[in-house]
């Protein structure tokens, strides 16, 4: 099976492994990923989740040998988003159009390129190594950017230096992706899971409610006037006031946590 779960307590760590392939995606590993992602989101017990792609690869994109067996539009119109608004099928690279409740952290190490960009543009967060780099290499072959990066690239890094990204089809390195905000967290080589999940693991600690909450109001108010973003955060997060806030609240009052202390707040 291409594509495994290995679980420490709330810390899910999904891995591709298509080595062989450079974790290009093929519809069966697109398929077991959106399965994965699936499962982590509807688990009580899972808080958050690593995305690694075993053998040194993050991923390679779709996989190429797989598109140039396509024949017609067919295969393509069965990803095509409904016409009534309704729940759209899985993209090319898999879970790049689900809308998860709780955090994605992509663990890069060597390529994240083309499709593979793009699933990790999809995550939340982005551990790269300082061997890793994105680019958009599809553009040799005329392969658009269908999986989100049109969109997600911009939001990170804005829009001319996305377009620079995009258009060129150039190789990003780590320390340049670090540097324009394409990433979050810059390692050394060989060591992006590990601190892909010990990031996992400080964001699991705290209380879920509110950082879901917040999560998702980072994500709604995207493209909103202030006002209706202001109101929509605190429809968004307002409940888990009274759900953890409170309490959290009576654990400082208790002695917890004084003096910006993150460790003792249990």
């Amino acid at each position: 099976m291409a594509v495994r779960i290995e679980k420490s307590g709330s810390v899910w760590t999904v891995i591709h492994s298509r080595p062989e392939a450079r974790n290009a995606m093929d519809p069966a590993s697109a398929d077991a990923l959106v399965a994965a992602f699936q499962s982590f989101d509807a688990d009580s017990t899972a808080d958050v989740a690593v995305l690694w792609g075993e053998g040194g690869a993050f991923c390679a994109g779709w996989d190429l040998k797989y598109v140039s067996s396509l024949v017609g539009e067919q295969p393509l119109a069965a990803l095509d988003f409904p016409t009534d608004g309704g729940k759209p099928p899985r993209g090319p690279l898999g879970p790049t159009r689900l809308e998860l409740s709780k955090p994605v952290i992509a663990a890069v190490e060597g390529p994240a390129v083309a499709g593979g960009m793009e699933l990790a543009l999809w995550c939340d967060l982005r551990v790269m190594a300082e061997s890793a780099y994105i680019g958009v290499y599809c553009r040799r072959w005329g392969i658009p950017l269908i999986d989100g990066g049109t969109v997600r690239l911009p939001r990170l890094v804005g829009q001319g230096r996305a377009l620079d990204i995009i258009l060129t089809g150039r190789k990003v390195a780590a320390e340049e992706c670090h540097r324009i905000g394409a990433c979050e967290r810059l390692v050394p080589h060989g060591q992006a899971r590990a601190a892909a999940e010990q990031l996992a693991r400080e964001i699991a600690r705290f209380p879920q409610r509110c950082v879901r909450s917040d999560r998702m109001s980072v994500y709604r108010q995207h493209g909103l006037p202030v006002r209706k973003a202001l109101e929509t955060e605190w429809r968004t997060s307002v409940a888990s006031v009274t759900a953890e806030g409170i309490s959290g609240a009576g654990r400082f009052n208790a002695g917890k946590g004084r003096h910006g202390d993150f460790l003792d707040i249990h």
